[in-house]
């Protein structure tokens, strides 16, 4: 009995750290048929050469465009059954793909499997990726089943549930996936699975991971709010509350300037609020790597609650004045994947 075929599809800009990796690991999965697509989205280094060299099939998309371009591309390049995207920053476990393949067999009606992380980062090499591993190991951790949005870091789905879900769209750069997870969502059900693995090599600068904490956090408030439900992550539950304590917390350091030094214990307080709010994220980190480790992650989380909150400060003024804002995420007639020049070579 044949296999269906699957098509890794790396969308790829400037990876050259970790494409490599990435490429290796999905040309060796314990799957027995497999394609290996690289959409180079016009890099400057020699990420493409890189992956070429490794065995993937390389395409360009000619112009800088996004990634969402670069996955329509690649799906629209490749011949597999099934479609596994996957970030050129993450290297799969070698029964990843497999695990989807099977998941996606099950019987269960399963119209996208997600993949989630491992607490370690694919390449070692600062604290800040330490932080952001464990960071988004514990999220993932505790999304795992039945999602109403998508994770693209490894994301299997059958092309017949593409081809009628549509392709990303193209002029989203940052939420691509999340109005992808509403779409598709809608119609069918999407499952985040621990048994699908890999290492993220995640950005190893403070200013790059706030950075991408703002804007995807700025970004999701027009799409939360517009399903009138809250989706997990940075901005609901125990974590909103977490958020919220970090910039009452910076705001209350002036309360013993104004009324006096018995006001002293309320920044404390509040700060004990939000980690109250973060209490399980850290108790797994710890876990982990340890005390002293927990002391610089609860110090880093800080500053992100904080940037969380500044951003949807922020959503929240764009909300009341922009009407484009407002409706970012209202359905459009379907997004095309608006593909540009190809250039292809294989290694």
């Amino acid at each position: 009995m044949s296999v269906p075929l699957v098509s890794v599809i790396v969308p790829n800009y400037n990876y050259g750290r970790s494409i490599g990796l990435c490429v290796e690991a999905a040309l060796t999965q314990t799957y027995p048929n497999i394609e290996v697509v690289v959409v180079d989205d016009c890099s400057t280094d020699d990420s493409a050469a890189i992956a070429a060299a490794a065995g993937a099939r390389v395409v360009s998309t000619g112009v800088n465009s996004g990634v969402a371009v670069a996955r329509n591309l690649g799906a629209e390049l490749s011949s597999g059954e099934i479609l596994v995207f996957l970030d050129s920053d993450v290297a799969m476990h070698p029964d990843a793909v497999a695990k989807s393949v099977e998941l996606l067999d099950s019987g269960q009606g399963y119209g996208a499997i997600c993949g989630t992380y491992e607490p370690e980062p694919l390449i070692r090499d600062s604290l800040i990726e330490e932080y952001r591993s464990l960071q988004q190991y514990y999220l993932l951790l505790k999304s795992e089943g039945v999602i109403d949005t998508v994770h693209t870091a490894i994301l299997a789905i059958p092309r017949r549930v593409f081809d009628e879900v549509g392709p990303f769209n193209p002029i989203l750069r940052h939420t691509e996936d999340q109005d992808y997870g509403r779409r598709i969502s809608e119609r069918y059900t999407v499952l985040s699975s621990l048994e699908v693995r890999g290492r993220h090599d995640h950005d190893d600068t403070v200013r790059i991971v706030l950075d991408k904490v703002f804007a995807r956090a700025r970004l999701a408030v027009p799409l939360i709010l517009g399903r009138r439900h809250l989706q997990g992550g940075f901005v609901t539950g125990p974590r909103a509350g977490a958020s919220l304590a970090a910039p009452l917390t910076v705001a209350a350091l002036a309360a013993p300037v104004l009324w006096g030094a018995a006001w002293a214990l309320l920044p404390l307080a509040l700060f004990v609020l939000g980690v109250w709010g973060d209490l399980d994220m850290y108790r797994e980190v710890r876990r982990h790597r340890g005390r002293l480790f927990l002391g610089y992650f609860v110090a880093v989380n800080f500053l992100v609650n904080l940037t969380v909150f500044a951003a949807i400060g922020v959503a929240g003024t764009q909300w009341l004045c922009s009407k484009r804002f407002r409706h970012l995420y209202d359905p459009q007639p379907r997004p095309d994947a608006a593909p540009v020049t190809v250039g292809a070579s294989r290694g």
